[in-house]
């Protein structure tokens, strides 16, 4: 701890991706480990036991790895890759987006419909304005730039979900506009977002400059999912270092 009672800030951790060779912040990438069976398994809370490889969160460069081998390198054995691995990412980021925003709403930290939205940008509770990608353009585009205006560039703009997505995590049948609190719901939001954008092309993701990660800035960041977030076994692997 630091001096006056302050919590010394921690550097998120880096892992080197398989298919650029970069290395980055975790929470940019995405951990992957093998089944006993030697099938490649995503583990996007990055708590599953066994050897670990990195990729960076991109449709394109999951496609790149398998085509490279990249997953037989990083393991040093022969792995089977499923076809749809790419879609499968997606859909556990979009579980693990849903299953946040809607952890959010419960704890009082979310609100959705177009003017608590609003009313909470003007207060200064917002920290970040969730809008569906198939919202009409006009009512999309008045709060995004409200955000943008009366947040001076503190909150968080995304576009990930569409209006189905986004409702479901508010219990309701479709939702367009939504705004967290912040604090570490709102942090795990954007950075799951953040992933979620690499692998859809109508993704637009705007955070603010500098951002940084919930271990950084010293919010408590949100468990949203079990270990085993694909429902594959992966016992029986032992545990070794990470690349």
């Amino acid at each position: 701890m630091a001096r006056g009672g302050r919590k010394k800030a921690r550097t998120a951790p880096e892992r080197r991706c398989i298919a650029t060779g970069e290395s980055g912040a975790t929470d940019r990438l995405i951990r992957f480990v093998l089944s006993p069976d030697g099938h490649v398994v995503p583990d996007l809370a990055a708590k599953l036991p066994g050897r670990g490889a990195w990729l960076t969160a991109d449709r394109a460069l999951v496609g790149d790895a398998v085509k490279r081998n990249a997953f037989n390198r990083a393991f040093r054995t022969v792995v089977t890759v499923a076809d749809d691995l790419s879609d499968q990412i997606e859909a556990l980021l979009a579980r693990r987006l849903i299953e946040t925003l809607s952890l959010a709403r419960k704890a009082g930290a979310a609100v959705t419909g177009a003017e608590k939205v609003r009313a909470h940008i003007l207060s200064g509770d917002a920290a970040t304005l969730f809008q569906a990608t198939d919202g009409a353009p006009d009512g999309v585009g008045k709060l995004r730039s409200l955000a943008e205006k009366a947040g001076e560039g503190r909150i968080s703009r995304i576009q990930v979900l569409n209006r189905l997505e986004l409702g479901l995590a508010f219990g309701r049948e479709f939702a367009i506009h939504a705004a967290l609190d912040a604090g570490g719901f709102a942090v795990r939001a954007d950075l799951e977002a953040a992933r979620l954008s690499g692998f859809r092309d109508e993704a637009e993701v705007d955070l603010p400059s500098g951002q940084q990660s919930g271990l950084q800035v010293g919010y408590s960041v949100p468990s949203v999912m079990s270990d085993d977030e694909c429902g594959t076994p992966v016992t029986g692997v032992g545990k070794q270092d990470d690349q």
